[in-house]
Parts: C-alpha cells; structure tokens; sequence
C-alpha cells in the first residue's frame, strides 16, 4: 500500500531502502519483456508471414508502439491510483500480451502476433517509471544509488531475458517460441507479488510546507520557446538518432543472424542478451564521465561506437562480426542517450520539466516506432548491410550537430 504524508515529508531512509530493493526485483523480472520480444518477435513474425517478409518487424513496432502508450497510462493511473496500483496493471498487461502472443503463434496470426507485443510493450512503458518511483520514494542524498540500483535490475533482465528464450521455445513444438512468450505470464504475476510488499508515499497528496513562507511561483516559458534553443534541438535530435539507429539494427539482427545466415536461435538470443548487457553496464559510470567531461563529449564517444559498430558489421558475416556489432551498439546507445538525455536536461528549468519531457518521450518514441519498422523493409530488401550503412549519415549530422553546440558556447538553461 502507499503511505506517507505527502511529497513534502522526507522518507525514512530504512523504507526507502526496503522499497528500492523490492523495486529492483521488478525492474529485473518486468524488464525481461523487451530481450525476450526482442531475441524472438522477428524472428517469429518473419515465420508468420507468406511470400512478402518486409513486414517481419511488425510486431517489433507494435512492441514500441506499446512502450509510448505504456508511457502515457502509467501517468494517468499514479495520479487516480498511485504507483504501486499503477505498476500492478502494467505488470497485468505484460502477462495479457505474452498470453495473447502465444495464442497468435497456435493460430498463425500475424496481425494478432503484433497486437500482443504491442500490449506487452505497454507493460514495458510502466517500467520505464519504476526509476523514477524509486528516486521519489528516498532522501536526496540516497536518489543516485536508489536509481543505480534500479539500473542493476535491467541487467538481471539482461541475462534472464534470453535464458528464458533458450529454456523456453521448445516448450510448444511444433509451434515455436510459443513457450518464450507463455513464460511472459508467470513472470509478470510474480512480479506482481513482489509490488503487493512496496509500501511507496502517495504523491497524489499535496505538497508539505516546509515553512510559514511561501516563494512565488517562477513563471513557465512557452513549450515552442524552450523546444526550439539550440541546446534542446541538439540533445533530442542526438538522443533520438542514438535510440532510433540502436532499434534499427537491432531488430534486424536477429533476422540477419537466423534467416540470412543460418546461425541458430540460441546464438541470435545470446548476442541480444550481450547487447542489452552492454546497454546497461555502462550506466554505472556515465554520469560520473557527464559531470567530468562534459555531455557533448559523451554523446561524441557514444556516435564513434556507433560507427565502430558499422564498421564490424560490414566487415563480414561471422558470429564475432554480429556479436560485436550487437555489444558496440549497445555502448553508443548508452554514452549517447545518457549524455543527450543530459544536453536535453540542461535546456529547461524544474518547473518546466512535465511539458518539455512529454513532448521529448513523444517524438523520442514515434522515431523508435518507425525505426523498428523501417528495419524489417530494409534488411528484406537490402540487406544487413544496409542496416549499418545508415550508421553513417545519422552520425555525422548529430557531430556537425555537436560542434555548433560547442562553438556557440551554449551551456545551460538560465
């Protein structure tokens, strides 16, 4: 249940502890969903259709169609519900869409297939917040280890997620990775048994004072005036151009690895969880390299591995090159979202923050959406190399991008 007397009271640091780690244990089971939708749904989807294969990453795209509605409803239901109400509905939803998947799979429904990734990616939109319930649930000084403790979850995910692909597929023969996606259900229940322990304040109560005075209220700026300064311009274009070229190839990669080159679905499963280890072990020192070097040249680090990850990957076809590859997009995505997240951050003031963010996630999750798709039309019609191919312009806009940032001398928000 949710407790406490408002955001104005300063949480006891013994319950703010219990509730991270019980917090953590969600991240970790909920956050299997996106290695486990990832390693297989291609692959499936590509299974699923006839002649045409271009559509094959679909379900990919309904995946993170999903993320962004997930994104939205969680808002709305912490505010009527609470967090901890909030989070039992999307961990409900990730059962409903592995459940609904694996039905697609005994019908051989395409379109059914990607309605139900896209109902387990709105699950993976509430875990987007668990961070944050986390951050809010502890006293100032305990914020940045509660959120890298949360950070820790996504790389029990990281390795759970792909392990159960491996141990779970074959559990339905002959209709494969049906199991993968049944396994989605008591996962998410026992997730949920997990949240029924958090005991989170209900920041649906009115703001504390602290004293007898009252500072005036600071005055918001338009949303249009802080969305077009260069520094926001520059961080959201750097941060979605990560993001997007991270899905694009990454949901390619499975269909390149299985269909193109006939390595099997163990070895396509072990480079994602590679990769998605490699996206979240970083993220233990890259605030710390932000605040030392500054976030244009963590992003700068993040586009060169990026493009060292286009390099291997046109270098050949071998499981190293796509392995390699796969672990190289994972470190650009995190120095280069991390550090963009951070320019982004740096462009609006506190109070703006709600109406900036949203319109950030927004944009940020439709680019995702259609990167994902556009991945399957691509590799089908292109091939894998045309994937890494599109490493390079989207790179080097981002540094021509980086370096006016850097020349107009502009830091920060007033």
């Amino acid at each position: 249940m949710e407790t406490g007397s408002g955001q104005g009271t300063i949480p006891d640091l013994r319950e703010a502890r219990r509730n991270v780690y019980l917090l953590t244990a969600v991240q970790g089971i909920l956050g299997t969903l996106g290695p486990i939708c990832f390693a297989v749904g291609g692959v499936a989807g590509y299974q699923l259709l006839g002649a045409d294969k271009s559509l094959a990453t679909a379900p990919l795209t309904g995946f993170n169609v999903g993320v962004a509605l997930g994104a939205v409803l969680v808002a709305l239901l912490s505010r009527l519900l609470g967090r901890q109400a909030a989070f039992i509905v999307g961990a409900l939803l990730g059962a409903a869409g592995g459940a609904v998947a694996a039905i697609a799979l005994f019908r051989s429904d395409f379109w059914l297939f990607a309605f139900g990734l896209c109902i387990a990616g709105m699950s993976g939109g509430f875990a987007q917040k668990i961070r944050f319930a986390a951050a809010d649930a502890s006293p100032s000084f305990y914020k940045p280890r509660a959120i890298s403790w949360i950070l820790a979850g996504g790389m029990i995910s990281a390795v759970l997620g792909p392990q159960l692909v491996i141990l779970t597929m074959d559990a339905f023969l002959p209709i494969l990775f049906a199991g993968a996606f049944m396994a989605l259900v008591p996962i998410c229940l026992a997730a949920i048994i997990v949240l029924l322990f958090l005991r989170l304040p209900d920041l649906r109560k009115p703001t504390t004072p602290t004293s007898g005075a009252t500072a005036p209220a600071a005055v918001a700026r338009p949303l249009k005036e802080i969305v077009l300064t260069q520094r926001f311009l520059t961080g959201m274009i750097c941060g979605i151009s990560t993001y997007a070229l991270m899905t694009f190839m990454m949901t390619g990669a499975p269909i390149a690895m299985v269909v193109g080159c006939g390595f099997s679905t163990d070895l396509a499963t072990l480079g994602i969880q590679w990769h998605v280890l490699a996206m979240f072990a970083p993220s233990f020192f890259t605030g710390m390299l932000v605040s030392r070097f500054g976030a244009e040249k963590v992003v700068a680090a993040g586009l060169a591995l990026l493009m060292l990850c286009a390099v291997v990957a046109h270098a050949g076809i071998a499981l190293w090159n796509f392995w390699g590859a796969l672990i190289l997009l994972g470190l650009g995505w995190n120095l280069g979202f991390i550090g963009s997240t951070a320019i982004v951050a740096a462009s609006y003031r506190p109070h703006e923050a709600d109406k900036v963010q949203g319109f950030h996630d927004i944009i940020l999750f439709a680019a995702v959406a259609l990167a994902s798709f556009g991945s399957g039309k691509v590799l089908t019609a292109y091939g894998w190399d045309m994937l890494s191919a599109a490493v390079w312009p989207v790179t080097i806009l981002c540094f021509i991008l980086l370096a006016f940032l850097a020349r107009s001398g502009t830091k920060q928000t007033a």
